[in-house]
């Protein structure tokens, strides 16, 4: 089998958002965003505390392929759900502070959602989430609800954001092993935007994917003695997860279309344990679950392809553009070189 690790590394670096660059610039606009917040709230409105969330914090973000950048911030007010029990109305601070910073200002469910343009197309956005913080049973609750939800759909919901980051970022505590388990969610997440459409529900989200590898990646290695070091394989890990996450699809029954449906139930990791694909159709799990065989089956023809050539345009059909193919003469007689030693998973 070809040996197609240095590929996956290159791919990885081709498509990972990096500290620098347009991470950088991500952090300028939300500290742009965060001094308005601060200029522009009204006087009465409570003290509160910013603080990163989402893929960026979790260090598991991908470049889009919309060109859309995104970063996630948690506003923590210093007040409890109790006194305030029409969560709208706390968002309405956030909201009406950032009214015309952007030609772009929206309040959606979970959040309120600040977008820059450039040449009228949109270019980052910025997620701001509202949380009540000094509550009597000492938990977070974050706001829900747009400005003309139904009573019903205006909410406190408890949540638990800075855990969730904290077990994503220490699942592993070896070094190398952590950045194997972010390799595989960042190609994971890629694969998600090379072949689903970005329309409602049809595509899985990169939380659920990230806490599928969180509850399924079995680390991939092996020591080398010549070396005295272990050598990672990505293709392996990401083949082995995806065959985890394929088996854990279970046969429900659908009381509406009286029959059975094949789901994937992810929890999160943390408060409110809720279901990561929830939101998703019936058919549009179908659609899933056909998609991660179509993966699984082309890992696995990469996997037994001699030619390290061969087996990147096998990757490519599925990764996109990004993942990268050596020249055929450079690989044409190249012979996979085998790793010695045992392996160990973590």
């Amino acid at each position: 089998m070809a040996n197609v690790q240095k590929y996956f590394e290159e791919f990885h670096e081709a498509i990972r958002l990096s500290d620098t660059d347009e991470n950088e610039e991500l952090r300028e606009k939300r500290d742009i965003i965060l001094n308005r917040l601060n200029e522009k709230k009204a006087d009465n409105v409570p003290k509160y505390t910013p603080f990163n969330q989402g893929s960026y914090a979790m260090g598991t973000g991908v470049k889009p392929i919309d060109g859309e950048y995104d970063i996630d911030v948690g506003i923590r007010f210093d007040i409890s759900k109790d006194d305030y029990p029409d969560p709208v109305e706390v968002k309405k601070w956030v909201y009406d502070a950032l009214q015309d910073h952007t030609s772009e200002v929206k309040m959606r469910r979970s959040c309120v959602t600040v977008t820059y343009f450039k040449d009228g197309e949109p270019e980052f956005h910025v997620d701001l989430a509202i949380y009540a913080a000094n509550n009597d049973d000492g938990k977070l609750y974050l706001a829900k609800g747009k400005l003309y939800s139904d009573d019903e759909n205006k909410y406190w919901e408890v949540s638990n954001p800075l855990e969730l980051i904290t077990k994503i970022r220490n699942k592993y505590e070896d070094a190398d092993d952590r950045n194997q388990f972010r390799r595989v969610i960042r190609y994971l997440k890629r694969w998600k935007d090379v072949n689903f459409t970005t329309d409602g529900s049809a595509a899985p989200t990169g939380i659920g994917l990230t806490v599928a590898a969180y509850n399924f990646l079995t680390i991939s290695k092996q020591y080398d003695f010549a070396t005295g070091k272990y050598k990672y394989n990505d293709l392996s890990a990401l083949k082995n997860l995806v065959q985890s996450i394929l088996s854990s699809f279970r046969l429900e029954y659908n009381q509406e279309e009286g029959k059975g449906v094949e789901r994937l139930r992810i929890s999160l990791p943390t408060e409110p344990y809720n279901d990561l694909f929830e939101k998703m159709s019936d058919s549009q799990m179908a659609d899933f679950k056909v998609k991660l065989e179509e993966l699984k089956t082309t890992l696995n023809n990469a996997e037994v392809e001699p030619d390290p050539h061969e087996a990147c345009k096998i990757l490519k059909k599925v990764f996109g553009k990004d993942f990268p193919v050596p020249p055929k003469e450079e690989t044409g007689q190249r012979k996979n070189l085998a790793f010695f030693g045992t392996s160990a998973s973590a």
